[in-house]
């Protein structure tokens, strides 16, 4: 990706975190614009119409939950959320509110650029090709066919839901809750043994390791994302 022009809002109110996520970002040809609290950070995304943004959920003018459920009245920009919050219940709101990804303080500025890249790739929209081909496996998902090496993988009803799925919106979190309630319904929004038995299923027959899967891979106590390189 060309990111000469790619332009990212970070809403923070530590300066010292605004000025190092802008040294950091333009460095790697971002352009960025700095918001301190909720209400400029608001203001900057509908002015500016980012790419990207990075969002503090410590803000001095209102939660940053709450600024991102506002966003997501009127955009939908890809949010990644940076947070001293680290607590699972804290993440799977953020989440469940429409963040595509969320990076504990302290972080690695190296880690954060490489989700920036993940969260900027193109993604498959759903009028985009129904064909989506990753390494050896191809999803047909006009057809419902998933292959690896060009041999038919034999899926459930639910394992083909789950990994078509996540494989819409790749490298980004999708919580156990959303998936739960999308494909099972609303009654089984706590059975998340079923959507482990349908991930370690499907971990077998894609030939993702299951100790260290490349693809279909655990946000712990959070959800599920599928990871495409670079």
């Amino acid at each position: 990706m060309n990111n000469v022009a790619t332009r990212i809002v970070v809403i923070d109110d530590e300066k010292q975190i605004r000025r190092m996520l802008k040294i950091a970002l333009s460095s790697a040809g971002y352009d960025v614009i700095e918001a301190e609290n909720g209400r400029d950070g608001l203001s900057s995304v509908a002015r500016q119409q980012p790419d990207l943004v990075i969002l503090d959920l410590g803000l001095p003018d209102m939660d940053g939950k709450d600024v991102l459920k506002e966003l997501r009245e009127w955009s939908p920009v890809p949010v990644i959320v940076l947070s001293v919050r680290n607590q699972d219940n804290e993440k799977i709101i953020a989440l469940d509110y429409g963040a595509q990804d969320y990076v504990t303080k302290p972080f690695s500025v190296e880690e954060l650029l490489a989700r920036v890249r993940a969260n900027l790739r193109d993604r498959i929209k759903p009028d985009s090709s129904p064909l989506i081909e990753i390494d050896e496996l191809s999803f047909d998902l006009a057809r419902r066919i998933v292959k690896k090496s060009g041999q038919t993988i034999d899926l459930t009803p639910k394992e083909y839901a789950v990994i078509s799925r996540l494989v819409k919106q790749p490298n980004c979190v999708v919580t156990q809750s959303q998936l739960l309630l999308e494909i099972w319904g609303p009654s089984h929004k706590e059975d998340t043994h079923y959507l482990r038995n349908v991930v370690s299923h499907l971990r077998q027959k894609l030939g993702d390791n299951p100790t260290d899967p490349h693809y279909l891979r655990t946000e712990p106590g959070v959800g599920y994302r599928f990871c495409i390189d670079e």
